[in-house]
């Protein structure tokens, strides 16, 4: 089991959106591959959400994408444990995994501002 903060700063660095975890956990309660209009249809999600989240999972090394299909496939047994904990917590503390993400997008204008930002060395 990863410790709390190895956890949070995974759920932080993956997700972008609910959606993204949404997906991921979809397809690995489903174990295997879905073709992109399943999970627009399972999801009642959009094509284009599916398809960023599947990019970003896909970067992050949790999916493996063809053509039409993802599929659940981490790259090291790690990541498949650090999903197993996010599924576990997401199930436990719904609104605690929402916030560890929405903390991670941030504001856009406080992003903004923060670059022109004097700053000490």
């Amino acid at each position: 089991m990863p410790a709390e903060a190895e956890l949070a700063q995974f759920i932080r660095s993956t997700f972008r959106s609910v959606w993204t975890l949404e997906l991921l956990l979809h397809l690995r309660r489903n174990g295997g591959a879905m073709s992109r209009s399943e999970l627009v249809a399972t999801l009642r999600a959009s094509e284009a959400v599916v398809t960023t989240a599947a990019a970003a999972l896909f970067s992050a090394g949790l999916v493996l994408l063809d053509d039409e299909t993802v599929r659940y496939a981490p790259a090291a047994p790690s990541l498949d444990s650090l999903v197993e904990a996010t599924a576990t917590l997401y199930v436990q503390k719904p609104d605690a995994v929402r916030r560890l993400i929405v903390s991670a997008v941030g504001n856009p204008a406080a992003a903004f501002s923060d670059a022109f930002r004097l700053r000490r060395d």
